[in-house]
C-alpha cells in the first residue's frame, strides 16, 4: 500500500472502524541514517492517532534494532512490523520478500527488533519466494518471538497476479500459536467475512478493497449485511474531505506536495461516475476538487450516515469472535 496507506487515509479507515491501520513501509536504514527528520511523511501520525502500526523493512539486525527505537521515540506506534511481503524489484537484497528466500535471516531480524522494544512485533510474509514455504517459515517466525503474523496470499513471483490461495493461509494459521491474519483479494464485505470464517484466521487485512471505500470497515464492524456504499454526496463529501486532509496533513507550501498523490484515489470513490475521472486525475488544489464534485455535492440528498463521525476501537479478539 505504498503511496496509498498515508495519513489521510488512515485516518478516514480509523473513523469508519478499523481495528488497526499500518504506515506505508519505511526504510530501517533511511530511518537510521537518513538524519534527525521526526517529520518524516511515511511514518508521522495525524493529531490524535491510535492503533497504528509502523512498518518497516530491512535486512540488517542492527539497522532495524536501532530503526524501531527511533520509530517508537519519533511516532508512537502501537506495534511494529516488519515488512517480508513486499515484491517490488528496487528493494531486492534490501529486505520485503526477498527474505523468504533466506528465512533464517528473518528470525534474526524478529529478535534484534524484539530486543529493542517493549512493543508488540509483528511480521507480514508471502506464501513464500517462488514456491510456498510458508508455514515453516511462520513457525520460525512464531519460534523468535513474533506476536502476529499476517500472511498475503501469493508468493513473490506471482506479484499481485491470479488469485491469492486461501487454502494456504489456513494452513499457516492452524500451524502456529500466534495470531494470524490473512491478506489477498479482500474487495467486498461479504469476501471478507467468507475467507475469515472458512480459513480459520483471527481477522483479515483490506488493502486495495479500503481505497475510496472506508465504509467497508464501518459494514464489517457493525455487522451491516447490505454491500452498496453510500449515497452518492456522501461519497463526493468524504473524497473531498480526503483532499482536505492531505492538503492539512502535507502542509507544503512548494507545490510539490499538492494532491498529486491522491490523482489515483479520487475516482475510487466514484467509481460510478466515470465523466468525472478525467478532471479527478488532474486535480492540484483543494478548489479544483470541489469544482469537479460540484454537481455531486448540492444536488444529491444524502441518505446514509455522516462519513465523519469517529467509532470507538474493537480489540482484535472481539472481532474474532463477531465474525465466527
Amino acid at each position: 500500500m505504498a503511496g496509498y496507506s498515508d495519513a489521510p487515509m488512515r485516518q478516514l479507515a480509523a473513523e469508519q472502524g478499523a481495528l488497526w491501520t499500518v504506515s506505508e513501509m519505511i526504510s530501517a536504514r533511511g530511518l537510521v541514517l537518513g538524519g534527525d527528520s521526526e517529520k518524516l511523511n511515511l511514518g508521522r501520525p495525524y493529531a490524535g492517532e491510535r492503533e497504528r502500526v509502523v512498518q518497516l523493512f530491512g535486512a540488517e539486525p542492527e539497522l532495524l534494532a536501532a530503526a524501531v527505537a527511533r520509530a517508537e521515540a519519533w511516532f508512537a506506534p502501537a506495534a511494529i512490523d516488519l515488512n517480508m511481503g513486499c515484491p517490488v524489484p528496487k528493494i531486492r537484497g534490501k529486505g520485503g520478500a526477498c527474505l523468504l528466500q533466506t528465512p533464517e535471516v528473518a528470525y534474526t531480524l524478529i529478535q534484534a527488533m524484539r530486543g529493542a522494544t517493549l512493543l508488540d512485533v509483528s511480521a507480514k510474509i508471502r506464501l513464500g519466494w517462488d514456491e510456498n514455504r510458508s508455514v515453516e517459515v511462520a513457525q520460525g517466525l512464531a519460534a523468535a518471538g513474533v506476536s502476529l503474523i499476517t500472511v498475503h496470499g501469493r508468493t513473490s513471483r506471482q506479484r499481485y497476479t491470479g488469485e491469492a490461495d486461501w487454502d494456504a493461509i489456513a494452513r499457516v494459521a492452524a500451524s502456529v500459536d500466534v495470531p494470524v491474519v490473512g491478506s489477498g483479494d479482500i474487495l467486498d464485505v461479504d469476501t471478507a467475512r467468507q475467507r475469515q470464517r472458512k480459513s480459520g484466521v483471527a481477522t483479515v487485512m483490506i488493502g486495495r478493497g479500503s481505497v475510496g471505500n472506508p465504509w467497508i470497515f464501518r459494514a464489517l464492524a457493525d455487522s451491516v449485511d447490505l454491500e452498496a456504499r453510500p449515497d452518492a454526496q456522501t461519497r463526493a463529501r468524504t473524497a473531498l474531505r480526503h483532499a482536505e486532509l492531505q492538503t492539512q496533513f502535507y502542509n507544503d507550501d512548494t507545490g510539490r506536495l499538492t494532491l498529486r498523490p491522491l490523482r489515483k484515489v479520487l475516482p475510487r470513490y466514484l467509481p460510478d461516475y466515470p465523466e468525472l475521472h478525467a478532471e479527478l486525475v488532474q486535480v492540484v488544489t483543494v478548489a479544483d476538487v470541489e469544482r469537479v464534485l460540484a454537481p455531486l455535492l448540492h444536488d444529491f440528498t444524502p441518505n446514509g450516515g455522516d462519513s465523519q463521525q469517529g467509532a470507538p476501537f474493537a480489540a482484535a479478539t472481539e472481532y474474532a469472535v463477531r465474525y465466527p
